[in-house]
């Protein structure tokens, strides 16, 4: 699921400068930013590779209020042990 977000989010950034700027926001160094901003129809390919894994971590995901699906489930049904 976190993999779809990515590619999710790399598809909103349409274009190659939005795709950089985006990277370079969520603290990609420049020189790989404006490497990996040029793969623009790889949506797969750059949802799984560790710049983009690294940069929408689930830290992040969670920041911007995406719970883990995961995470929820064991909250929701945790064992009340008293």
């Amino acid at each position: 699921l976190p993999t779809r977000l990515r590619v999710i989010i790399w598809k909103q950034w349409k274009k190659k400068s939005r795709r950089l700027w985006g990277l370079l926001k969520l603290g990609v160094p420049k020189w790989i930013a404006d490497k990996v901003s040029g793969w623009g129809d790889h949506y797969q390919l750059v949802a799984q590779k560790s710049v983009l894994k690294r940069a929408i971590s689930k830290p992040v995901l969670e920041k911007r209020g995406l719970v883990s699906c995961l995470d929820y489930y064991l909250e929701r049904h945790a064992l009340k042990v008293s």
